[in-house]
């Protein structure tokens, strides 16, 4: 059978999307091709306005739809910034109610085998943010691989001058994990038993 251009770049695009293969990549087009038109149409009007109306927050880097994020922007918060890897580990925080802080988000991990080091983190503004707005503390909540552990250590001897205590999440969450993919009561045990540093 000879190869359907429209659906090879849809398969293409799909299986480039995290946890999807060629099967899954088939599985959805499919689903999709069986929909009405307009299905299809408000699924792409949603990727679009994905990129148009959501940006990093200026402040602490999260998903925001205006210049700051309704975390940075909400008085009510506490002052303690939980450091996380990425947004995906705000969203998994913030959905146990126990955290009440503001957060920074880094952007990924120091890790030097994929080209990615400090500089391509969002680590010297977090520093400044710091000497700016003088927190009550910084929970580093990297994942527990060793990334994640190594990006911990470097912020924490970077934070270490700058007179504010640093704590670490206690190893509630399961040794190669990442705060995105553990359950909220994991999530909430780790908050409770962080560690000064």
């Amino acid at each position: 059978m000879k190869q359907l251009k429209a659906l090879e770049n849809v398969l293409a695009e799909l299986e480039k999307l995290p946890a999807i293969g060629r099967k899954s990549a088939r599985r959805i087009a499919f689903y999709l091709l069986k929909q009405p038109p307009a299905r299809a149409a408000r699924l792409a009007a949603a990727l679009e306005a994905l990129h148009r109306e959501i940006r990093p927050c200026s402040r602490c880097f999260n998903l925001a739809e205006s210049e700051v994020c309704a975390v940075c922007d909400d008085p009510t918060r506490e002052s303690t910034i939980c450091v996380v890897e990425d947004v995906g580990d705000v969203m998994a925080l913030e959905s146990t109610g126990e955290y009440h802080g503001l957060y920074h988000v880094l952007g990924g991990v120091i890790a030097p085998l994929d080209g990615i080091g400090p500089n391509d983190l969002t680590i010297d503004v977090l520093i400044r943010r710091v000497n700016g707005e003088k927190p009550a503390g910084i929970i580093l909540a990297t994942g527990f691989t060793v990334e994640g552990e190594a990006t911990a250590l470097y912020v924490a001897r970077l934070l270490k001058p700058l007179d504010v205590k640093v704590y670490r999440l206690a190893y509630g969450l399961p040794v190669g994990s990442t705060l995105e993919h553990a359950d909220e009561a994991t999530v909430v045990r780790a908050l409770e038993g962080k560690i000064e540093l």
